[in-house]
């Protein structure tokens, strides 16, 4: 006769949930009451329990991933105090299955449910089949706590005689998944129910057979290693020992013999190989006293150091590593797009079978250029994370010896690997990426170039098969992604830079910098202040006014230190009670917290006080080694009197510059009738062009049309536009010729205030480059002639100013 269950009369119970925990009948369990809804649940019962009606009585309801099961337990409250940690607790005794009907009201803010007991039946005598399941169970349930050291357990088992009671002992075991707990909760035939805890515990049994023999199998590989390595040391202390009475057992050729077996049991390629074991046998024929066998030895270890055939898989998931470049820099859309096209690249070869051509791989080398604080540096830890690599970053800043790169010769003493091959060893994989950083600082003297030897590292036509001078065995770089950063282009040598992909960074706009504070800057220093993330918040405006009035660059490093200063002075303020936290940064709290604000734009002053408000001063733009900037020209007509006629040139300026000047005044002299400036007096007055910040030095020809109207200006009396900024060179008859760092001028005039810029024509195409939002903001004018500049430069004058004036 089979097993049955039957429900009772209906109970209503408040629902104590239980998250990711299943209790079963005759279970006892603490609870913890600082969790809400099972404190709500307990207080519930207590209020809803009569004087001397027994204890209070919840529903206990599994509940996994915010669902509850259908099938719930009876539990009653059998006492209420503190855990063992302090914490209020509840200890609650499992009683009976509930089914769980609908919803219902009751005291307390617990949810109360509708339930029926489920009662269990067992047929009278048990069948032989059910005495058998529960003599199984027992036995698997003693195997299994013998091997944990639970002996009273195992006597508690062995009383228990009804078979569902027996089953729901099961809760107790740690290793069954809530899922398998709520699966025998649900299970309300105690015969079914059993059959099913004999099954898991069965299977767990099992695994842990399964695991205790790998357990077995490593323990003896690692007793038989550390037996083998307590050998060796013994060996070695008796050899010591023998060598100290002047038995000589060490010799060398008990070390030259492990030199062998470690390069025959090293998975070398071919032709390393045999220089390796050419050099072994130099070892065994060489003395013990012979300054060779050292060199020898550790030439041996740094080749057997090396991953020959190490190398990790590019991850050709391009829409992730496009995510994750797109997530850990903004802006950089040029080296962000190449490294996606190269990762597209092998991604295609290597579905194709074309890994490997000519013994070459597919590896790149790009030079990124730009002002300091731009990103290029940490450009490169992003590019390997994109990719999947190893990252290595070699500084050549200041590295002036050819050897740092190549190697030095064997024979000298404390001869090293150049860094190429260390940055390879300390990868652990052929195939990193490497950061060639500032190499436009390389310099170079009486021990070499250090840029010259660079040329066969970055040349991807030859460095498959690099040699440096330590190993003197080829290594191949093909397959290294070679990143160079660069502050100065003109810098680099030539030969050198054309080996590499020119990637230039001219800046971020000023939308880029509010985001990449927002973002990237803001929540470092925030960590770095000891700040949680909401205590003090920047709004976008307070950041935008410090990217452009407080920081005004084309990095965001000076962004940064603001940011950090501004963080801890609010810091400082609260520490000593002045400021409340959490707190907004408003644009107004600025000047009052890290002072006033350094770059005010020219177009934000008063019109009396900017520089272009008396005539021959104009606005020009020029790229520096921190990016673009503006430049103003200062022109003066001397008294005729003082006999100091010709030119005056002022401000550190290269001859290009000087001859730019020389260029503008004698356009101005033979042109002046046709541009109605009075240029009659300019043979007997002196002219002189100055530009502040005299102890920068300036050079290039792009200041011509500046100087031009500066002087056209001083002529004619009119004022130059405040708005407007130019740049180009200017021939001897009024031709404007194209220059150079069209978007780092134009970024610089934006960050400057300026909304007007003159450019060449011939640098049209240039606008490409530059952001649209800054086209947006920017009135561009390209022109082919110093007249159009004028025209476009020059105010109108109500009153025209004489020279003499």
């Amino acid at each position: 006769m089979a097993s049955a269950s039957m429900a009772s009369a209906p109970l209503t119970l408040p629902v104590l949930p239980l998250d990711d925990e299943v209790v079963l009948p005759g279970m006892v369990v603490p609870l913890d009451l600082s969790d809400n809804d099972v404190r709500a649940a307990v207080e519930a019962a207590q209020a809803a329990a009569r004087p001397g009606g027994g204890k209070p009585r919840v529903l206990l309801v599994p509940r996994v991933d915010g669902t509850y099961a259908g099938t719930g337990v009876l539990g009653t409250v059998e006492q209420v105090g503190r855990l063992s940690d302090g914490d209020p607790g509840a200890l609650v005794r499992g009683r009976g299955r509930v089914r769980i009907g609908a919803g219902t009201t009751g005291p307390g803010g617990a949810l109360w449910v509708e339930g029926s007991a489920v009662e269990e039946t067992l047929p009278e005598p048990l069948p032989g089949s059910v005495t058998e399941l529960v003599r199984e169970y027992k036995a698997l349930a003693t195997s299994w706590l013998k091997k944990r050291g639970a002996w009273q357990v195992v006597d508690r088992v062995q009383q228990i005689d009804g078979v569902g009671a027996l089953a729901d002992n099961a809760g107790y075991s740690p290793f069954l998944t809530v899922e398998q707990k709520v699966e025998l909760l649900e299970t309300a035939d105690p015969v079914a129910r059993l059959r099913l805890a004999t099954a898991q515990l069965r299977e767990h049994l099992a695994e842990q057979d399964v695991a205790e023999t790998i357990a077995k199998d490593v323990q003896e590989g690692v007793d038989k290693q550390q037996r083998e390595f307590l050998l060796r040391r013994q060996l070695e202390a008796v050899r010591k020992e023998l060598r100290e009475l002047g038995d000589g057992t060490d010799s060398p050729a008990d070390e030259s013999d492990d030199y062998r077996a470690r390069v025959e049991a090293a998975d070398l390629p071919e032709k390393v190989r045999e220089a390796a074991l050419k050099e072994v046998d130099k070892l065994e024929r060489s003395s013990d006293q012979s300054p060779e066998g050292s060199w020898i030895r550790t030439w041996l270890d740094t080749v057997l150091e090396l991953p020959w055939n190490e190398r990790t898989e590019d991850q050709y998931d391009i829409p992730g590593a496009q995510a994750i470049l797109d997530a850990e820099h903004a802006g950089l859309e040029d080296v962000k797009e190449r490294i996606t096209e190269y990762l597209a690249v092998r991604k295609r070869r290597s579905e194709r079978g074309l890994g490997v051509v000519g013994g070459r791989r597919g590896g790149a080398v790009l030079a990124l250029v730009g002002p300091p604080g731009v990103g290029k540096t940490s450009l490169g830890e992003s590019v390997a994370h994109a990719m999947g690599r190893k990252f290595v970053r070699v500084a050549l800043g200041g590295v002036r010896d050819e050897a740092e790169i190549r190697g030095h010769r064997r024979t000298y003493v404390g001869a090293l690997p150049g860094r190429i091959v260390r940055a390879i060893k300390e990868a652990g994989s052929m195939n990193p990426v490497v950061l060639l950083d500032e190499i436009d600082k390389v310099g170079s003297d009486f021990r070499g170039d250090p840029a010259a030897a660079l040329l066969e590292v970055l040349d991807p036509a030859q460095n498959h098969t690099f040699r440096d001078h330590y190993l003197e065995v080829e290594l191949d770089l093909s397959d290294v992604v070679f990143l160079a950063t660069a502050n100065v282009l003109e810098a680099i040598p030539e030969a050198l830079l054309d080996r590499m992909e020119l990637v230039r960074l001219d800046g971020y706009t000023e939308d880029e910098k509010v985001v990449i504070a927002r973002d990237h800057l803001l929540p470092r220093q925030l960590e770095r202040a000891g700040l949680e993330p909401g205590e003090v918040v920047l709004e976008d405006a307070s950041l935008r006014k410090l990217a452009g009035e407080y920081t005004r660059e084309a990095g965001v490093r000076t962004l940064e230190r603001a940011i950090a200063r501004l963080l801890r002075k609010v810091t400082a303020q609260h520490e000593l009670g002045g400021r409340e936290l959490p707190f907004t940064v408003t644009p107004e709290d600025l000047r009052a917290l890290i002072g006033r604000p350094h770059h005010v734009p020219e177009s934000a002053q008063d019109p009396a006080e900017r520089r272009t408000a008396v005539p021959g001063v104009a606005t020009g733009l020029a790229v520096t080694g921190a990016g673009g900037d503006v430049l103003f020209v200062e022109a003066s007509l001397a008294d005729p009197e003082t006999g100091a006629a010709g030119l005056t040139l002022t401000g550190q300026l290269g001859d290009v510059m000087k001859e730019s000047a020389q260029i503008a005044l004698s356009f101005l002299r033979s042109h002046g009738a046709e541009l109605e400036l009075p240029v009659t007096g300019l043979k007997e007055r002196g002219v002189h062009i100055h530009f502040p910040a005299g102890s920068v030095p300036k050079d290039g020809p792009s200041a011509g049309v500046t100087m031009t109207t500066a002087l056209a200006s001083l002529l004619s009396g009119r004022l130059v536009r405040t708005d407007v900024a130019m740049t180009g060179e200017v021939s001897l008859t009024g031709r404007v010729l194209p220059i150079g760092g069209v978007k780092q001028k134009l970024l610089a005039a934006h960050r400057a205030g300026i909304t007007t810029v003159v450019i060449p024509k011939r640098n049209e195409a240039d606008l490409d480059d530059v952001p649209a939002e800054i086209l947006e903001k920017l009135e561009v004018h390209p022109v082919t002639d110093v007249r159009q500049v004028l025209e476009i430069a020059l105010a109108p004058a109500a009153v025209r100013v004489g020279v003499a004036a």
